[in-house]
């Protein structure tokens, strides 16, 4: 039998060489973010890959919550992406920390930098500091503060902590080369004055750390091996592992950068998803038409499916985008083989067969799901009063429709040919009504031979039947015009959202819970909406987690 060897990633290469030549021993990794926002979809490819190395190498993955920031950060986002990461499956067992929890350990780091002439306080506003920094073809020049001793730098930054500045009045900055050919290593700001309650310390602290000071520190206490980052920290490596070596902590984290997950056409900015918030175009982080982790979750996607998504995508040193039709296409894979089936109509009109008696009805054996016998079967009910889809249904029918129009039969699902003899219209001149008459020769599972029909409809019997409300997404940004109009602006899709309120399912739906997701016969795959869903009062609100329908095909 021919040898097979196993096919790793650039990140997993770099993790067997660190064991093999002893740099580490063991591998534990985070997912560190910043509690600003709700995560998106491409923070699930971080997510799960930072939790699928710890699994792969035996070793141990962390939460983080880098909560250095308290202008933009919240506890509800805080809870949100607990919450994410915990419906993605990555455990960090008892492992959850914030930034905020190493505030001292990072203030005594800044002054051992102070001590050792590696930081100074830097008086310099920050337009100032810009002007100083240079340009990529022009290095920069010192502050004409640079120079301050031991001694005063000492004092200065006490009196930052105690709140002698205001906010922007001074910095304290890591004094390295302001020629360096990187700009992120000439002199960056490490902390700066912000007199603003944090969300865990309160108004312990006036001063925080910046992130690319706080994280390498935050890293090397946890004893992170592989610190898994996304290339626009590539630049920032050189201060990332400058930091290390100068704070002098045991551990010596290894900053590792892969491409991140881009999506054609759709809105992952927080910047962008606050203004849809907030000027209530949509009703919330966690609107279905969003890519939001929460968005997804609510319109049903399954974990399974952003796993397979994430694992097709692969990682890679290289940025490139990826069609949301492969998201839609990993939602189907996973729901084809064991979501039930059930008939549901969303624009009504009603069928009534004339010569099957009124009081009569009958039950019908019909499968759950044909690609999983193990699914079993139901029973639906059948009756003289049905309703169909308004789109089954045309009275002066084009070539090759061969479904209902006068004259014409067709069967209808699991069930019996019907003939259509007639129909009403109100007085807009929209159809109300189709009658028709049915072959009880026909049935369904009897052998009937006689002559065949080209078209099957579903149906659903009226009288036993489900109200529910049904919401159809498309994406929130026209595709064909492009994600931004000339000004910035997003260019939104007027018809993002389109709300059934009339839809009529099957009774079998009355056992629906939230966790359940169905294919609705012809019109795609369906979940409760956990928001607007009411199920103790009966108020059935779907949402449509993706069409039948899809243009993707898998690379081959």
């Amino acid at each position: 039998m021919e040898n097979l060897t196993e096919s790793k990633n650039f990140i997993e290469n770099i993790i067997d060489e660190d064991l093999e030549n002893g740099r580490f021993d063991h591998v534990q990794t985070r997912f560190p973010p910043e509690p600003n926002g709700y995560l998106h979809i491409g923070h699930a490819k971080s997510i799960l890959l930072n939790y699928g190395l710890a699994k792969k190498y035996g070793g141990s993955f962390n939460m983080r919550f880098d909560d250095t920031n308290p202008t933009k950060e919240k506890e509800e986002f805080v809870e949100s992406i607990l919450e994410d990461i915990k419906w993605l499956g990555a455990d960090w067992e008892d492992r959850l920390f914030f930034a905020s929890d190493y505030f001292s350990q990072m203030y005594e780091a800044a002054v051992s930098l102070i001590k050792k002439g590696l930081a100074y306080v830097c008086d310099l506003n920050a337009d100032e500091i810009r002007e100083y920094r240079g340009t990529l073809t022009e290095p920069g020049k010192n502050s004409p503060y640079r120079d301050r001793s031991v001694e005063e730098n000492l004092k200065l930054f006490q009196e930052m902590k105690e709140g002698k500045y205001k906010d922007g009045e001074k910095v304290l900055r890591a004094k390295i080369d302001m020629s360096s050919p990187n700009i992120n290593m000439r002199d960056p700001i490490i902390y700066r004055v912000a007199h603003i309650s944090h969300h865990r310390t309160k108004d312990e602290w006036c001063i925080y750390p910046m992130y690319d000071f706080a994280h390498p520190i935050e890293d090397a206490i946890e004893g992170i091996t592989h610190s898994i980052c996304t290339l626009e920290f590539e630049d920032h490596r050189p201060l990332y592992d400058w930091v290390v070596e100068h704070t002098e902590f045991a551990s010596k984290p290894r900053q590792i950068e892969f491409a991140k997950l881009y999506l054609t056409n759709v809105v992952t900015g927080k910047r962008y998803i606050k203004q849809l918030v907030e000027n209530k175009i949509v009703d919330g982080w966690d609107d279905p038409r969003l890519v939001s982790i929460a968005a997804l979750r609510r319109r049903g996607f399954t974990p399974e499916s952003i796993k397979m998504f994430v694992e097709l995508c692969g990682v890679s040193k290289s940025n490139s985008s990826v069609d949301y039709a492969m998201l839609e296409y990993c939602i189907r894979e996973d729901l084809k083989g064991k979501s039930p089936r059930v008939m549901a109509v969303l624009d009504p009109i009603k069928l009534i067969i004339d010569n099957y008696p009124e009081d009569k009805e009958e039950y019908f054996e019909v499968v759950n799901n044909p690609e999983n016998e193990e699914m079993g079967t139901r029973k639906v009910c059948f009756g003289r009063e049905l309703y169909i889809e308004r789109e089954d249904f045309m009275e002066e029918p084009p070539k090759k429709y061969f479904r209902l129009f006068p004259g014409n039969e067709v069967r209808l699902m699991n069930a019996y040919f019907v003939k259509c003899e007639s129909f009403e219209k109100d007085e807009n001149g929209n159809v109300t009504v189709v009658h028709c008459t049915y072959d009880p020769e026909t049935r369904s599972g009897s052998g009937f031979t006689g002559r065949k029909v080209k078209g099957t409809i579903h149906w659903v019997n009226a009288k036993k039947c489900v109200n529910a409300t049904v919401n159809l997404y498309e994406n929130i940004v026209d595709e064909e015009k492009g994600k931004l109009n000339e000004d910035g602006t997003l260019n939104l899709n007027p018809n993002s959202l389109q709300i059934t309120p009339n839809c009529k399912i099957e009774e079998s739906i009355n056992t629906a819970s939230l966790s359940d997701r169905y294919q609705f016969v012809r019109n795609g795959y369906f979940c409760l909406d956990p928001k607007e869903s009411e199920l103790s009062d009966g108020k059935f609100v779907f949402n449509r987690i993706v069409s039948l329908k899809s243009s993707f095909k898998l690379p081959k």
